[in-house]
């Protein structure tokens, strides 16, 4: 619900030596850690290895002349290599870049591939609200919808949507109908959050997330867990879910992976930096979740390694650090109701 969220990606790092005209090999999945410098510009899969070898002055060199590439020129190399060439001329840039830096070093380390989350579940709350959000409103969540990324195939494998009836303010707004499209007649006939919450869970062990298939959340900012979730889970009385404690904030890892400012990381700025367009109805909740997992696949394609870089510890927010270990979130467990 990108009117209510809060904007707050992390600095960007200073971009690492500029990518020459790539050689040609066979595209893959851009799928590494080499691409996303999330913290102190340091490069996690490189910092293993010596920046002494020739590999890297290659990289620095292909990177400058990458650099003096003119925006048709990168296109015609990206389609040369079977890329995305829709896209602003620093996200082709990048693209290039970590095109170029993954073929290189494979050759010199081959990457496990293994070792990355199966699934990606992208979660995007509606909640109720009033026009010009005073800060005493209680938002309440009245659509849970979960879009569920195969990082393998990088499709959407499956989609889960439903509506909540909210408790304290069982009225929805003017505003909240017209901006979500969410009508009083749709939570009047919808299951109490706890219920909603449960039927979450059983859908996530249907699909077996967390025991066969390693997993993470995803959101769109801070505010869906930090505070819609949290607050929800307390006017619910229930404790806060053990498998949404942490997350991936797509909008810290676009800003620091493409190295963008935070007032170019909204949903719809992203999606035209990248070249795409809003598909559905805005502040539809699942249509927001099926644009933002459309993000998190164009930057996977695009070599960007999409870790959990926010968490949940105490009721307070917390910044993971992209040198944490790479862990899938547990498997999904009705939380306890509160004493």
């Amino acid at each position: 619900m990108e009117e209510q969220k809060e904007n707050r990606p992390q600095a960007a790092p200073n971009e690492a030596p500029p990518p020459p005209a790539p050689a040609a090999c066979p595209p893959g999945r851009q799928h590494c850690r080499i691409g996303d410098q999330e913290t102190n510009g340091k490069n996690s899969t490189a910092s293993s290895n010596d920046f002494s070898d020739p590999v890297y002055k290659e990289i620095a060199i292909t990177n400058g002349y990458i650099n003096r590439m003119t925006r048709d020129e990168l296109r015609s190399k990206l389609a040369e290599f079977k890329l995305e060439t829709r896209g602003v001329k620093d996200v082709l840039k990048k693209r290039l870049k970590n095109y170029y830096k993954k073929q290189k070093l494979m050759q010199k380390e081959p990457i496990n591939g293994d070792s990355y989350y199966d699934y990606i579940c992208v979660v995007d709350f509606e909640a109720t609200c009033e026009e010009g959000n005073p800060p005493e409103f209680i938002h309440e969540i009245i659509e849970f919808p979960i879009v569920l990324l195969n990082t393998r195939t990088l499709e959407i494998e499956d989609t889960f949507q439903q509506y909540v009836k909210p408790e304290i303010n069982p009225k929805l707004s003017n505003f909240c109908i017209s901006l979500t499209g969410i009508t009083q007649d749709i939570v009047d006939k919808a299951d109490t959050f706890p219920q909603v919450l449960q039927n979450v869970i059983e859908w996530m062990k249907q699909r077996e997330l967390g025991t066969k298939y390693s997993y993470s959340m995803l959101t769109d900012g801070s505010w869906d867990m930090s505070k819609f979730l949290n607050i929800q889970c307390r006017i619910s009385r229930i404790k806060y879910p053990s498998f949404a404690k942490k997350w991936i904030n797509i909008r810290k890892s676009y800003g620091n992976f493409y190295k963008v400012p935070r007032n170019q990381t909204k949903l719809t700025i992203m999606l035209e930096k990248l070249g795409m367009n809003y598909d559905g109805r805005p502040h539809s909740g699942l249509d927001d979740s099926k644009n933002i997992a459309r993000i998190a696949i164009r930057m996977l394609q695009d070599g960007c390694e999409l870790r959990v870089n926010e968490r949940m510890h105490a009721g307070q927010l917390m910044t993971v650090s992209s040198s944490a270990p790479l862990e899938g979130a547990p498997a999904p467990q009705m939380p306890r109701y509160r004493n």
